[in-house]
């Protein structure tokens, strides 16, 4: 008979910064019963991603083995762990559980799949434990930069598993839960199998700050600013969100809130109770009545987003609301790596229009929300796991981050996405490897990463595209020439003639020679074609386009 053993299994966050999926397993090998931890998403971009709508992990292992999957539980609602609920419930079908503000949200995604919002079940913080198969699931709360994160409390036959979430050491977060490490230790007093942990900041020596610490420093700024200030954060930092409003009324200014997204988690976190005495507010149309010195704007798009208010103000008017010189932008937020080019875009918009940006180099108006290197060995100490699992991460914080728990005493294991770790039996160990990838939304449409339509589609983007049209008549020879469509290319090139024409006599003179094993073969013809225009347009412009044939034959 197999041996009941403890695996975990990432499929998504472990070796890249979002798009958080985690399993864990319990039973005989191959036969475990399964729980999910969050199911998040990725954002695009257009280097790598064009025209991509969200990225999701691939759960095809997970969908495979769905008739072992007892529940899903997600440790708060950043995107990046509850973004993928709606879209991927439909693939796993098993019950879905949060605290309150996350649970609200989850639902929310639920509705906007037309999937069944009752499949989310809120539950209680620690020590409230849900049973799954032969799981039992703690929340415990933890602070981080959006209310009611938490770790999970894991107790399996083989032991109690940590698994921290996304998570920072902050005593007075000023809106969530504290950090609280009498109850950590309380939680590890009778021993800890595994701890799965955050290593977002692993390379960062210093302690993590509070977040009551920026709110001196933003009220001192708006209160020294004499046109309309607008400020952005992310939209889920409900804490900064109030930090924000209240310097805002505190000097006299109206606030308004811009971005769907803002609006939409404020007022979630008003009606599942985490978010109380936010400062009263003024719809954009209201505002527009205003003088500009007495208002306030929060805004979302603090990552450069295009669609989003900080960009569209940027470019000119959002909601009949324009900034002018002498008026004060606030980035209360930093920059995700990769976002830098959309978020310097708007500050240079910005700067051309006259408005001063205030950024947070000098750390003044944020802070972060994972716990930095200091914050993550206090972790260590607290709980002495029998072995640390680093999670949520690039490869490279992964690999510091089993270095660091090395130097804290405690023997770490590195494993990205796809890595299949038994975490009982003694000594953890790796035992198998699965395949991972991406699915993307598109449109309205899920596809594959290797489905080639993200790949053809940069290869479009870099080399432009052409498009044949011939018409091959009753006796199998061309009626007329071919002629081309171009997009994304220039209009001439070397001999200065125009491009089209030139494709178009090259392939004129191809088809002339051409057998007619070749001109009653469309495989043949259209490779014979394709080759033509790239070398043509190779020879003009110096890249070879994609091409597209087009065939008609006239029937007799």
């Amino acid at each position: 008979m197999s041996k009941n053993e403890v695996i975990y299994l990432p499929l998504g966050g472990a070796g890249e910064i979002g798009m958080n999926c985690y399993v864990y397993g319990y039973g005989p090998k191959d036969r475990e019963r399964l729980i999910v931890i969050d199911l998040g998403v990725a954002f695009p971009d257009m280097d790598t991603t064009p025209g991509v709508d969200l990225i999701f992990p691939d759960i095809a292992w997970l969908e495979e083995r769905r008739d072992r999957i007892e529940a899903v539980f997600v440790t708060h609602a950043h995107e990046d762990h509850v973004g993928g609920v709606g879209r991927l419930w439909s693939r796993l079908k098993c019950p879905v559980y949060a605290r309150p503000f996350t649970a609200a949200v989850a639902r929310r995604k639920m509705i906007e799949a037309d999937q069944p919002e009752t499949e989310v079940t809120t539950v209680e913080p620690w020590p409230h434990q849900v049973q799954a198969g032969p799981f039992q699931v703690g929340y415990l709360p933890m602070s981080h930069s959006i209310p009611e994160s938490s770790a999970l409390v894991i107790d399996t036959p083989k032991g109690r598993i940590l698994h921290t979430g996304d998570f920072k050491l902050d005593r007075d977060p000023g809106v969530g839960d504290p950090y609280d490490p009498a109850l950590w230790a309380e939680v590890a007093a009778d021993g800890v199998l595994a701890l799965a942990c955050d290593s977002t900041n692993v390379f960062n020596p210093h302690p993590g700050r509070s977040e009551t610490l920026v709110g001196p420093e933003i009220r001192k700024m708006v209160a020294g600013c004499s046109g309309m200030v607008v400020a952005t954060t992310f939209a889920s930092n409900i804490a900064r969100l109030k930090t924000l409003a209240e310097a805002g009324r505190d000097a006299g200014r109206s606030v308004v809130l811009l971005g769907r997204a803002m609006r939409r988690m404020v007022q979630e976190a008003i009606e599942t109770g985490v978010l109380k005495d936010f400062p009263p507010t003024v719809s954009a149309e209201d505002a527009v009545q205003i003088p500009r010195e007495n208002l306030m704007l929060l805004v979302t798009g603090s990552q450069g987003e295009r669609r989003a208010a900080s960009a569209q103000l940027a470019r000119g008017k959002y909601l009949g609301l324009q900034m002018k010189p002498g008026d004060t932008f606030l980035f209360s937020s930093k920059i995700i790596p990769g976002n830098e080019r959309g978020v310097f875009r708007i500050i240079n918009q910005f700067s051309e229009m006259g408005i001063d940006v205030v950024d947070d180099s000098d750390g003044l108006y944020h802070v972060s929300g994972h716990a930095n290197r200091p914050d993550l060995t206090e972790i260590h100490q607290i709980v002495r796991p029998q072995i640390v699992v680093p999670m949520h991460g690039e490869h490279r914080h992964l690999r510091e981050h089993v270095k660091l728990a090395e130097q804290n005493g405690l023997p770490g294991i590195l494993a990205p996405n796809g890595t299949l770790v038994q975490l009982s039996g003694g000594t953890p160990k790796v035992v198998g490897f699965v395949d991972t990838g991406r699915t993307y939304l598109d449109g309205s449409s899920m596809i594959g990463a290797m489905d080639g339509v993200v790949r053809d589609r940069i290869r479009m983007a870099l080399n432009g595209h052409v498009l044949v049209t011939l018409i091959i008549d009753e006796n199998d020879d061309p009626l007329g020439e071919p002629w081309c469509e171009a997009m994304g290319l220039p209009a001439t090139g070397r001999s200065r003639a125009p491009l089209v024409e030139v494709m178009e006599d090259d392939l004129a003179q191809v088809l002339g020679r051409a057998d007619d094993d070749v001109l009653i073969d469309d495989d043949k013809l259209t490779e014979m074609m394709r080759r033509t225009v790239r070398n043509s347009a190779q020879n003009e412009i110096g890249k070879k386009p994609e091409v597209t044939v087009v065939i008609s034959r006239l029937s007799e």
